[in-house]
């Protein structure tokens, strides 16, 4: 059995048409039979309740509901128009989502497919696993990926879904029910997991940091709406222990450079435990991490003029200012490695060969230099050596022709906080080397799980205990990881508490899908926000889709709409 699932094989056949609102999925009607081997069997059918992970993470799916709508991300109409898109935005950074708004409809569907899928990869490899060592893994591989989308569906919406059989209809799950139910899968498939598989695949060290998470967010997902959280010493004991199994029991380091962990060959990364392998199909994988927040006149290749940004999402003025505030009469780029790292340098002569581009990585702010061309999407400027020029870029897309690519702070939904070159923007993944257009063709792994992670919610687990001491030095071990830049490897804190450990957490994961999953947890996701008043505790959790609750109207009760909703 090869290591990598290989999502080429599937082509379109394999590729099945679900239904995401009524719950009633289709059985596989594929034969098992033919003229290709077990082990292709296998694959064939492990590979669809993988394969749908690289949508899941889209710029406008997963990624801005957790995003969005915490302190991290806005995003505005940019010149009154683009990115309106009805107000979802708006809705999501506000916390006024309808339940008709489409980018949480696009979420569910997501991972309701991929719960559908998943289902029907187990009934097939279930009988297969009694007498095959590959099935038997893969089986295992499969639950556990099943209690990871259902942990991202109780996340967001409180609910879990409970099924074996396709035929059946899932049993909806709430609160401690929904809890044990994915601790229980978990803890049953650890044991057939393999440990050495990479990062594209579900392994043994990936489900003991699945359980991490799970335990340190159980008291918010068994009572969403609670004035404060119950963060049970057993629950955090379980998360000390895994955790620490994690950190000690298996092959992951933390990585020097904290951007390789987001690079295009971040697939041999040591410290990424559970990614998107987005090269087995590259028609399927995408950039959308670097296009989205990049101005719509910043190319990223010298090789495809066509390969822009979008002036999309950026980050918010309170996002930049827990920065400063944390370094003071120091630039936070000048202090912590992991807010920039410098790689475009400008030759004397302004020219810079193909090989030797490179872009720089971070928090974009103020006037950007780049390619220099006539015109949106034109042929760079070259000299007689073929090597390209570099300068100030101007906006040829977006704005006048005299306007620079020029990123300043403020950023709001008014008319002037609107405007293209609005917010500081965000380059935290490398750039592919092979995308035409800036979208598709991402060369990196889309990271899920990563060691550093482990650090921190053993440091928060340890806080809650009331362990400062403990906790500081987990937060410290994180930060003293970064050694390749060590000008910028950030200084060694001296106190902890949960305002500290949440602003940590923001530095070392921004941009990563998690923001507003912590914000719940530490107390924080009701506080104002430029643009954001809402202090509805019930907003806490989206609204189930209107599409899904009328498809399933036939029975009666089964989907029950969240509460203010």
């Amino acid at each position: 059995m090869k290591n990598k699932i290989k999502f080429a094989f599937l082509a379109f056949a394999m590729l099945f048409s679900w239904s995401c609102t009524d719950l009633e999925e289709e059985v596989l009607d594929e034969s098992l039979t033919g003229n290709v081997s077990e082990d292709e069997i296998i694959t064939s059918v492990v590979a669809p309740a993988y394969a749908l992970l690289p949508r899941l993470f889209l710029h406008t799916h997963l990624f801005c509901l957790q995003e969005i709508s915490s302190d991290e991300g806005i995003l505005p109409a940019r010149g009154g128009k683009d990115w309106y898109d009805g107000g979802v935005f708006y809705e999501l950074h506000r916390h006024e989502c309808l339940p008709e708004n489409n980018k949480i409809k696009d979420t569910w569907n997501d991972l309701t497919l991929l719960l559908s899928r998943s289902v029907s990869a187990i009934e097939a490899l279930t009988p297969l696993a009694e007498t095959d060592a590959s099935a038997k893994t893969f089986l295992a591989e499969v639950r556990g990926m099943r209690a990871y989308y259902n942990m991202l569906v109780l996340d967001l919406w409180g609910i879990a879904f409970q099924k074996e059989d396709p035929n059946d209809l899932s049993i909806v799950l709430r609160g401690d029910e929904a809890v044990e139910y994915i601790k229980s899968e978990l803890e049953a498939i650890i044991g057939d997991l393999k440990t050495d598989v990479g990062p594209g695949r579900l392994t043994q060290g990936g489900a003991y940091a699945l359980l991490t998470r799970l335990h340190i967010n159980a008291a918010v997902w068994r009572d969403p709406y609670a004035t404060s959280f119950n963060f049970t010493d057993a629950d955090m004991d379980k998360v000390i222990e895994y955790s620490t199994r994690v950190i000690n029991d298996y092959d992951y380091a933390m990585s020097p450079e904290y951007f390789d962990c987001f690079a295009n060959d971040n697939h041999t990364n040591k410290e990424l435990i559970l990614a998107i392998d987005q090269r087995p199909d590259m028609s399927e994988a995408h950039n959308r991490m670097c296009y989205w927040s990049m101005s719509g006149h910043f190319y990223g290749n010298p090789l495809f003029p066509g390969g822009d940004g979008t002036d999309g999402g950026a980050i918010t003025q309170e996002f930049y200012q827990s920065w400063v505030d944390a370094y003071g009469d120091v630039d936070p780029a000048d202090a912590d490695c992991r807010f920039w790292w410098e790689r475009l340098i400008v030759p004397e002569d302004s020219t810079i060969a193909v090989e030797d581009f490179k872009l720089n990585r971070g928090i974009y702010r103020g006037l950007q230099v780049g390619l220099q061309n006539d015109g949106h999407k034109q042929p760079f400027h070259t000299d007689d050596e073929g090597e390209y020029f570099l300068g100030p870029m101007r906006d040829y897309r977006r704005a006048a022709a005299d306007a620079y690519v020029d990123y300043l702070l403020e950023i709001n939904f008014t008319a002037e906080g609107s405007d293209y070159n609005r917010g500081y923007r965000v380059q935290k993944y490398d750039w592919s080397r092979v995308s035409h257009n800036g979208t598709s063709k991402g060369e990196h792994d889309l990271v899920i799980l990563r060691l550093a992670d482990m650090y921190m919610l053993r440091a928060e687990a340890k806080l809650h205990k009331g362990d400062a001491t403990a906790s500081l030095a987990d937060v410290n071990i994180v930060r003293a990881s970064r050694t390749s830049r060590p000008e910028v490897t950030p200084p060694a804190l001296t106190e902890m508490n949960i305002d500290i450990l949440f602003r940590e957490r923001g530095f070392e994961f921004y941009w990563e899908h998690q923001r507003r999953t912590d914000m719940i947890r530490l107390g924080k996701y009701e506080d104002p926000l430029v643009e954001k008043t809402n202090s509805d505790v019930h907003k806490r959790l989206f609204p189930i889709p209107q599409t899904a609750i009328d498809g399933t109207s036939v029975v009666e009760g089964y989907l029950i709409q969240n509460a203010s909703y």
